[in-house]
């Protein structure tokens, strides 16, 4: 049987100087942490700083969440454009980006998915040096079960599709399976027999506040503002060209406005006067009360579309479907929450004893093929970053990435060029319903 064990978090100890206008070089270690324990904790140095907006940027991002702090940050680093603000209507992070169960992947069936998110998982693999601040990546491994031959025969297929595209995974028998999941239900009445799986080792768990703080970071540090508590209300338009926006701190003015709001996306879409093909719902998640190891891995059903990790605190993290109507609201309903925990109990009845401690929903923006959308807007001066899903935060450094490189360029990425608005013109769409309309 294989040995349940501790989630192996890659810790950087020591972190690179970042300047800020509130401290001197700051040095992350364990050492700087005994040394502010003696005062409580009370004097380390703010992350980042809360300026007054300019009224004039070269870029605006309207989303504080992962993906408009990864575009900040890599607008910066890469392309050298650091008068860029990132307005946020709440607090950085509040939005989808600490609404999820923070799952990394790559297994992805068709060539432009695979090859973007698995530049996103080696993005992150190193993120951590990166960004000079630990997102506490775990890589378990991704293991997705199969409890039919006609799943056997679609992970086959779907193992060949990984191997093609050079992505990593592997197919296992019920046996194997079992090693990586001891407790799952194996009893001769189980109502979903175990058949078999397709692992992905690479993938697994990161932090979602720490990539949010992270890049918040070290995107200040290149000279980035970073505004919260700054909503968006309209729009400024010179002619048909939108140059700002009307926010609750003032007006912003920029040649370039790029939207990263998720599911929220439609909302500003419709205040710049036209619409997209996005339809949001919420995607519910909750965790139980802690428990030691039970878990060594992130674990998704084919059958019952219900996925879980264990965090670092013992808690069991557990999601499911959408809910299957249109919604902004970030809490759910009870009928799916129901349905979610009854397809958990039936793979681990030995989980039923278990509390519940909190719940929550994320408004994810669902696209007709699951693929996001990464172009120009109709309307010139809006760039659009949004069509998600559930794969969102999975996907945020590789989607700053490319977004940035739009922003700078005015040309797609080569990594996001099915991404853009054309193929529901031309029929090009990439429908990855199966690899993430439910699985993280």
């Amino acid at each position: 049987m294989r040995r349940l064990w501790l989630p192996n978090y890659t810790y950087v100890y020591t972190m690179t100087h970042i300047r800020t206008e509130q401290s001197a070089a700051m040095r992350f270690s364990a050492l700087a942490l005994a040394r502010n324990a003696a005062s409580f904790h009370e004097n380390w140095p703010q992350l980042w700083r809360s300026p007054t907006p300019q009224s004039r940027y070269d870029v605006i991002i309207v989303g504080g969440g992962g993906h408009g702090l990864a575009t900040a940050y890599y607008l910066a680093k890469e392309h050298g454009i650091s008068k860029v603000a990132v307005i946020e209507r709440g607090w950085l992070g509040g939005g989808n980006t600490g609404r999820n169960t923070t799952v990394v992947r790559s297994n992805y069936f068709y060539p432009e998915s695979a090859h973007f998110y698995d530049f996103a998982l080696r993005l992150y693999e190193g993120l951590s040096r990166e960004l000079g601040f630990n997102v506490m990546l775990s890589q378990r491994g991704m293991l997705t079960i199969g409890h039919s031959a006609h799943h056997l025969e679609l992970l086959a297929r779907w193992v060949n599709a990984l191997q093609l595209n050079g992505v990593d995974g592997e197919l296992l028998n019920a046996d194997q399976v079992r090693e990586w999941l001891p407790l799952l239900n194996n009893s001769a009445a189980a109502r979903y027999p175990l058949r078999g799986g397709l692992l992905q080792r690479r993938g697994g768990i990161a932090r979602h506040d720490a990539v949010a703080w992270g890049y918040a970071r070290a995107a200040d540090a290149l000279g980035v503002d970073v505004i919260q508590n700054c909503e968006v209300l309209g729009f400024i338009r010179d002619g048909e060209r939108i140059v700002g926006v009307e926010t609750t701190q003032g007006q912003l003015r920029a040649p370039k406005i790029a939207l990263a709001v998720a599911g929220h996306s439609s909302v500003l879409a419709a205040k710049a006067g036209f619409r997209l093909p996005v339809t949001s719902y919420a995607l519910q998640a909750f965790v139980t009360e802690p428990v030691k190891p039970v878990l060594s891995c992130v674990a998704l059903s084919m059958a019952t579309g219900v996925y879980l990790s264990q965090s670092d605190k013992g808690e069991l993290v557990v999601g499911g479907g959408l809910d299957l109507y249109p919604s902004y609201a970030q809490r759910g309903n009870l009928p799916t929450l129901q349905g979610v925990v009854a397809g958990l109990l039936e793979l681990f009845p030995c989980f039923s004893r278990l509390r519940l401690l909190r719940q929550w929903a994320g408004i994810v923006d669902v696209v007709h093929d699951s693929t996001p959308i990464i172009d120009k807007a109709p309307v010139s001066g809006i760039y659009l970053n949004c069509g998600w899903g559930t794969g969102g935060f999975k996907a945020i450094p590789g989607g700053g990435f490319v977004f940035a490189h739009l922003l700078a360029t005015d040309r797609p990425h080569k990594l996001a060029e099915g991404f853009t608005l054309k193929r529901f013109a031309s029929g090009a769409l990439i429908d990855e319903a199966a690899a993430a309309g439910i699985s993280h």
